[in-house]
Formats: structure tokens, sequence, C-alpha cells
């Protein structure tokens, strides 16, 4: 029998805000671009670089808590796993098809990060803990944490509208 295993871990920058929709079901997607880039020498020992863009989609409160805290330009760590769409081309009749990773987990890596629970509020806790309330049933071990190297933010005022980061 076959091992089959499906993971994917990136580290970039969201090349544009995500998009967020809502499903019929009240299901959030969001969907953003991802950065990825690589820093390398040529054969003649000249320094190159190498960026690969991902487009992400992430699904029920993951998806709210991206669609909320991150903007283009900020860092982010994304766990999860490769998913190929396909589909024919209404103009062309071509067979068109794309691959995009399905984030599980997402973390903030920038110096704005900070862990959010599900109820939009920061918490105090160790940098290996879950964000709570994620209710999807594809993905039930989906979260959005911080980067373990960064602390987490102190608790917001009862009242702020302003993220807590």
């Amino acid at each position: 029998m076959a091992l089959n295993l499906n993971r994917v871990m990136l580290a970039g920058n969201l090349t544009r805000d995500p998009q967020v929709r809502f499903l019929a079901n009240e299901k959030a997607v969001a969907e953003f671009g991802l950065a990825i880039n690589r820093r390398f020498k040529d054969a003649n020992g000249q320094p190159k670089e190498e960026t690969t863009f991902v487009d992400v989609e992430t699904w029920g409160r993951t998806a709210e808590l991206v669609g909320q805290y991150l903007t283009k330009g900020r860092g982010c760590f994304v766990e999860g796993r490769l998913k190929l769409d396909s589909w024919d081309d209404k103009e062309s009749g071509q067979k068109r098809s794309k691959l995009r990773v399905v984030a599980d987990n997402v973390q903030f890596t920038d110096s704005k990060g900070a862990e959010i629970r599900s109820d939009g509020a920061p918490r105090a806790a160790a940098s290996g803990d879950r964000a709570e309330g994620n209710d999807r049933s594809d993905h039930a071990d989906s979260d959005v944490r911080p980067s373990p190297a960064r602390p987490v933010a102190p608790a917001a005022g009862a009242g702020d509208d302003e993220p807590p980061f």
C-alpha cells in the first residue's frame, strides 16, 4: 500500500488584502495571495532572489480572523494542504486548472503578530496553544496563532475597536 501525504508549510507576505465571502450556510471563506522569497547564489556565486506566488484559502472562524487582522504586506506562516481546482473555460472551451493551498493553520509572523481568540480578543497563552472556537467540520483543527518567537500582546480595553496589536 502506498503512503499518501498532502501537507504544505509556507511563510511569506500577503500580496493583497484577504477577500472574505460568506456562503449560504453562513460559513466564511477567505482568499489571499502569498509571496515567498528564496535567496540563493547562482553558479558564479552571485546572489539571486526568486519569488513564488501562491493562492491560499481558509475557512470558518480562521477565515474571519484572517480577513479582520491580516492585510497586504503582512507576514504569515501557513500550514495546510494542496488542492487542485479544475474547470472548463467558457470563452476558449479549454480545460483549466489551478493549484492552491487550503490553510488549516495561520500564524501572524511580523512585528504586529498576536494570538487571537475566536471572539477576536487577544489572550495570554503559551505559544503552542491553539485558538478556540473553530467550528469547521472539515478542518476542525484550524486556528490562527502567532509565531512562537513573538510575545503575546497584552489585553486591550473592553471598549476598544482597534486591533489589540
